[in-house]
């Protein structure tokens, strides 16, 4: 079977731990639970999923857990409890990066919807940078005069142009061009394109100005 999920939960109420921990296994979910904040970030596990985190805790608060994340993983992420009274704290965990806060007493639907969604989000962030990953690695394996072509292709330089630029015949630039896109599985220019900017190769083209 796949992995399940694994989801942190960390909070200095043992009865809302073991609450939260029988309701996320009921929908799968796997879960590891913390008293504090400073034992969550000792065991720091090695692969997470989301945490569900308190914002009051004795010693280390869900703020400064979320500080600590921010600098080892910043892309995991973090789903806030709040009491009452709470919420400006939890603002100010979102302008943080948080995902989400949810105030206790919980809504059980809301809670279990709030850690899909976050999942989701991870996952899909998860998928991006491992294509990104793979994709740097058949850039690397360009020869250095494709990587060359590639750039000035994505600067919007014309075959011929290129060729003058680099001395060669403007067939040779459109061999290695063509070789270059199938090697980064691009099926046309404009996907090059895209592929040139998302490896840092060009920037983005600036957002068209809207017309008042």
């Amino acid at each position: 079977m796949p992995d399940k999920p694994c989801i942190a939960v960390v909070d200095d109420d043992q009865a809302l731990r073991d609450s939260l921990t029988w309701l996320l296994d009921s929908v799968g979910l796997a879960t590891v639970a913390f008293g504090d904040g400073e034992a969550f970030l000792a065991a720091s596990p090695s692969r997470l999923d989301a945490v569900l985190l308190d914002v009051r805790m004795p010693g280390l608060s869900g703020l400064q857990v979320q500080q600590r994340l921010l600098e080892c993983d910043p892309d995991l992420p973090v789903i806030f409890m709040t009491g009452h009274g709470d919420v400006p704290m939890a603002v100010q965990a979102l302008k943080a990066g948080a995902f989400d806060f949810i105030e206790k007493p919980f809504n059980h639907q809301q809670l279990i919807d709030t850690v899909q969604q976050a999942l989701a989000r991870h996952r899909q962030r998860r998928q991006s940078q491992a294509r990104l990953e793979a994709l740097r690695e058949r850039y690397a394996g360009l020869r250095p005069k494709e990587q060359q072509i590639l750039v000035h292709v994505a600067e919007g330089m014309t075959s011929r142009e290129i060729a003058a630029h680099l001395a060669i015949s403007a067939k040779t630039v459109e061999v290695y061009r063509l070789r270059a896109m199938k090697a980064l599985g691009a099926a046309n220019l404009a996907e090059l394109v895209r592929l040139c900017v998302a490896l840092g190769l060009v920037d983005p083209l600036p957002d068209e100005p809207s017309s008042s």
